[in-house]
């Protein structure tokens, strides 16, 4: 059985007893990096983005407050906190370190005890907001991607795609007459039906940057980075297949039946003619249309 992921942690130094010293105390219980300089040290933080940083103060050429001040500044780094770790031990400097928005100080000489107690608090309270966050933005009932992160995920898209200039396609999913089908068997198993799509969804998804979500309600979200609409009408082919194989097991014994039907939308973001909005009003277009045509069935945008 697969062990618990390590937490990580960048120590720096330029004293090489100091990081010896440092990682024998944690090694057991974390992932450790190490760095003799400020610029390693960033370098490191940015490409392996650790969920703490233990930051000498004193070294040649960049020292820890600089260190610090372009972690703090740098997008991929700056909520990882920081202690600082140092031979300085005037109230001013705990106070300047603090100040920048270090989140401890240890002073040296160490105290395995103390770095052991002071890392863990600061790992705990970094668990605890990653958790936080993660339920933030998760369906409680499907157990998928929620509304709030449909919007920040397809956020960080778009600009990928207009970086890359490459298409991004979004599918738009509706259970059919989920009303009908709530009354005639109710809500408890309308629940059960959402909880399969969302489950038939995920898994026929097969691309590691393919993202679903529960939009609200009966309807459901698929990014697809990266794909053209002839390649999004594929997929969501696909997706509408395995739902309608679905049998959907009644508590008397019996089966029951859904379908979906889907509208799609790609397109290549270029300057102030494209908008996030706009995607998601044709994505939509195309799902009425779909709707209109008759249910259980995929339909593109047509201008």
């Amino acid at each position: 059985m697969e062990g618990k992921k390590k937490n990580s942690i960048l120590i720096v130094d330029d004293e090489v007893l100091n990081l010896k010293m440092l990682r024998s105390v944690l090694h057991d219980e974390y992932t450790v990096f190490t760095a003799k300089d400020g610029l390693s040290a960033i370098e490191i933080a940015a490409e392996n983005k650790p969920d703490l940083i233990l930051l000498d103060i004193i070294m040649p050429e960049m020292d820890g407050y600089e260190v610090l001040r372009i972690l703090k500044n740098t997008v991929a780094t700056r909520h990882i906190p920081i202690i600082f770790i140092t031979g300085l031990d005037s109230k001013a400097e705990e106070e300047k370190g603090l100040s920048m928005d270090a989140a401890d100080y240890i002073s040296k000489p160490f105290s395995p005890g103390i770095v052991n107690l002071r890392v863990r608090n600061q790992i705990q309270l970094v668990n605890q907001i990653r958790t936080i966050e993660l339920l933030s933005n998760l369906d409680q009932l499907t157990q998928i991607p929620n509304r709030r992160s449909l919007d920040q995920q397809i956020f960080s898209e778009w600009g990928r795609s207009m970086r890359e200039n490459i298409p991004l396609s979004l599918l738009m999913i509706d259970v059919d007459k989920f009303k009908i089908y709530n009354d005639t068997y109710g809500h408890l198993q309308g629940d059960v039906v959402l909880k399969m799509v969302a489950k038939t969804i995920v898994a026929t998804l097969h691309r590691a940057g393919d993202f679903a979500a529960r939009f609200g309600g009966e309807e459901f979200c698929i990014l697809l980075p990266g794909a053209d609409i002839v390649g999004a009408m594929l997929v969501a082919e696909q997706i509408r297949a395995a739902v309608e194989s679905m049998v959907i097991h009644c508590d008397d014994g019996t089966g029951s039946k859904v379908t979906i039907s889907i509208g799609a939308h790609s397109l290549t973001p270029a300057g102030l003619s494209d908008t996030i909005p706009d995607l998601f009003e044709k994505a939509d277009s195309a799902l009425y249309a779909a709707k209109e045509a008759g249910r259980n069935r995929v339909c593109k945008y047509t201008a």
